[in-house]
């Protein structure tokens, strides 16, 4: 009887670890023609998602910010990331890549080599960006300098230099769809739903974590622990900080 329990228990962990192998496969999506891009709106786009925040090279000034030479250090619960180059270049940039790596990359957080990027890159939020607008940025992004940097490899730990392990995380944290939902908004407000959810990733940084990293929703923009020092980054909900602030306020 114990040699048949033992035996069932043996075949149910194989077909769960089958079954976990298969739910933690990173995703590709086959996104098709989508035409020349736009480059003007491109650069909305680029600047919109703040890129050059991590991926110039640390303490690029002026132009050299457009140079997207990666190498900046991630400071974490879970280990230290670098930003990787994307620049034009087509060795150690981005220019190789095909606008379905990118996008996918973009939006599902997988890499051109078929393995899960880590959620240091906010693909959490730009799996809401529309892939007409990916076409237009990674037009745009193609025609800026190319790098040959060549970024640190990131330093994690055990589990957390396991790369597959990230599907589980996806499993929990990659969602589609908006944030909040409304039963009604004006245009403008759809437009700066979009920006904030989507391109901007504003919750990536405004939004308390729970243990293993994953965007706490039900606290979405209330404030946070900054992960790479002291200090609070501020709640900038409608009862935050923000609230007496003007449009201009905002902009500046």
């Amino acid at each position: 009887m114990m040699r048949k329990l033992i035996g069932v228990v043996f075949v149910l962990a194989v077909v769960a670890a089958i079954a976990l192998w298969f739910l933690t496969a990173p995703t590709f999506v086959k996104f098709g023609p989508l035409g020349d891009p736009d480059l003007a709106r491109g650069e909305e786009m680029f600047w919109a998602g703040g890129c050059t925040s991590c991926h110039a090279a640390p303490g690029a000034k002026g132009d050299d910010k457009l140079v997207l030479a990666g190498g900046l250090s991630i400071k974490s619960d879970f280990g230290t990331f670098y930003a990787p180059n994307i620049s034009s270049d087509a060795t150690t940039g981005i220019g190789g890549w095909t606008f379905d790596q990118f996008a996918n990359a973009m939006n599902q957080g997988t890499s051109p080599e078929g393995s899960h990027l880590y959620p240091s890159f906010p693909y959490t939020s730009y799996t809401r960006v529309e892939a007409s607008d990916l076409n237009d940025l990674f037009g745009y992004m193609k025609t800026l300098p190319a790098s040959d940097n060549v970024a640190p490899v990131h330093e994690l730990g055990f589990p957390f230099n396991i790369r597959r392990a990230v599907g589980l995380w996806n499993l929990l944290y990659l969602k589609e769809g908006p944030v909040i939902t409304f039963d009604s908004a004006s245009d403008q407000i759809k437009r700066g739903q979009y920006l904030v959810e989507g391109p901007g990733h504003c919750g990536e940084c405004h939004t308390p974590r729970t243990l293993i990293g994953g965007l706490k929703l039900n606290q979405w923009l209330s404030g946070a622990p900054n992960p790479d020092g002291e200090g609070i980054i501020p709640n900038i909900t409608p009862d935050g900080g923000i609230k007496d602030w003007s449009a201009a306020d905002i902009a500046y």
